[in-house]
């Protein structure tokens, strides 16, 4: 994903910063612990297409 759309991008529910996982399929909100799916280029940004970070699961970096 382009890291310009990535600095215009923000999470939807607290409106912090999202990160790539290092796979780039999907955006990461560090606060919420959500990862939204990214679908053929496209980030699904909906809260209820989340995915909740298992609490072992490990951050990703910028």
């Amino acid at each position: 994903m382009q890291t310009r759309l990535l600095d215009l991008l923000v999470c939807p529910l607290c409106k912090g910063r999202l990160y790539p996982n290092p796979d780039q399929t999907e955006l990461v909100c560090r606060v919420d612990r959500l990862a939204f799916p990214v679908r053929d280029g496209v980030p699904v940004m909906l809260e209820a297409q989340a995915r909740a970070l298992a609490a072992q699961e490990p951050e990703f970096p910028a």
